[in-house]
């Protein structure tokens, strides 16, 4: 169909234009104008990477938007993020969105749909090649951009809208099956945790009267603390070499630690208050805007220093640090609610409140035991994972290769 189409409306070829011959610029909102009218803002954040929508605005106005908050985008709109581009945030605005304020962090083509379809240019920009040449356009700093002209001077393929409309029609298509099987996929890993939860939690169900078998002891009982701190950056002694892992809350994405991001030098041990906490710890995030939702637990499996925003401890003997991380996991619900509060701007766990919470500890043959069964539910459920991942990535890797296909066409000379 495609073939037949290209051969009938453009057989010498396709037209190449830069998207600023077909796209218009957004108009920027006069703030000064709009008193405390309340406009819906979207962010660098707002727009998901992987499903192209817009996830969360907040509501701004005059008096508390961000310098940011300048761009007054329209349904049909395609935005492109122009700071660390290369992570490929775009999306198109739709009808409900009309009239939102988008940050000038985001290029703003307004397509002439009597010359391009605004899906057609909006699957232009997932391309190979368009991320080729934005890796190539892009400038270095301390956050990688490329210029909205830069942006605006890149050519596009622009056959008849006959030739567009059909493939139009056939990505969105492809991009809707898609995305029910990726929510499909995402609904049974979810079920399968909630289900691990349950499983957990029941194991874990001890009641306060059954003293005589199980100890509940506060979170200062279980072992010793260790605390954390920043060591300067000015000082170049205290980072280089890198040699002793620094572990902070942006490597507490996992349960397990054998890794960070980051890493102090020996130096720093002598010469701050940084602490050298051994293997076998159970890590804690307590001050972090992400307790506003989650507080993540992890064991670690190497040695670490910590930063000022994390907590370790390293447990007693005849506690095993496998089943103060599980039976922390199973509680951090009320943890978060006791020892939950923000502290200025940022959300932060009560060092008192948290070091008084009490936990179940069995004898360590039952530790032991409920370790072992959860390790094994858990690798069953992170296989799980694991695979719906590679499904995933399968699928994503199917589409683009029949989007850049359909999209690669010869130029009209």
């Amino acid at each position: 169909m495609i073939e037949r189409l290209i051969t009938d409306y453009c057989p010498e070829g396709v037209t190449f234009m830069q998207i600023d011959d077909v796209a218009s610029r957004s108009s920027n909102i006069k703030w000064a104008k709009n008193g405390e009218d309340e406009f819906h803002y979207i962010d660098l954040a707002s727009v998901d990477r992987l499903t192209r929508t817009i996830d969360v605005t907040s509501t701004i106005t005059a008096s508390n938007a961000p310098s940011r908050a300048q761009q007054i985008v329209r349904a049909g709109d395609v935005i492109f993020a122009t700071t660390r581009p290369t992570q490929m945030r775009w999306t198109t605005i739709p009808d409900e969105y009309d009239g939102y304020i988008a940050s000038t962090g985001y290029c703003v083509m307004r397509p002439d749909n009597s010359v391009i379809l605004t899906n057609f240019l909006a699957h232009l920009l997932g391309t190979a090649d368009f991320r080729q040449y934005v890796e190539a356009k892009q400038v270095a700093g301390n956050y990688p951009s490329i210029p909205d002209n830069r942006i605006r001077a890149y050519r596009i393929p622009v056959p008849p809208l006959e030739v567009q409309r059909e493939i139009v029609q056939i990505l969105d298509h492809f991009t809707a099956l898609q995305a029910e099987l990726e929510a499909k996929l995402q609904e049974e890993l979810e079920a399968r945790r909630k289900q691990y939860a349950h499983y957990r939690d029941s194991l874990m169900s001890f009641r306060e009267r059954e003293r005589e078998r199980v100890r509940w002891l506060r979170m200062s009982e279980i072992g010793r603390w260790f605390g954390g701190g920043t060591p300067s950056r000015t000082v170049a002694d205290y980072w280089r070499p890198p040699s002793i892992p620094w572990l902070s809350p942006k490597d507490m994405t996992v349960d397990t630690i054998v890794s960070t991001k980051e890493a102090v030098a020996a130096v720093a041990l002598e010469c701050t208050p940084l602490k050298l906490v051994s293997a076998g710890a159970v890590a804690f995030v307590v001050r972090s805007n992400i307790l506003r939702r989650h507080l993540p637990i992890a064991q670690t499996k190497i040695a670490v220093t910590l930063n000022q925003d994390m907590r370790a401890v390293v447990p007693h003997e005849g506690i095993l640090p496998d089943y103060v991380a599980h039976v922390s996991r199973c509680h951090r619900e009320q943890i978060l609610a006791l020892a939950g509060r923000t502290d200025g701007s940022m959300a932060a766990i009560r060092r008192t409140e948290f070091l008084a919470f009490r936990i179940p500890i069995p004898p360590l043959e039952e530790q032991h035991s409920i370790v072992d069964r959860l390790d094994k539910f858990d690798a069953l459920i992170s296989n799980l994972g694991v695979g719906l991942t590679v499904e995933l990535v399968a699928r994503r890797k199917q589409y683009e290769y029949y989007r850049d296909k359909l999209l690669t066409f010869e130029e009209k000379r």
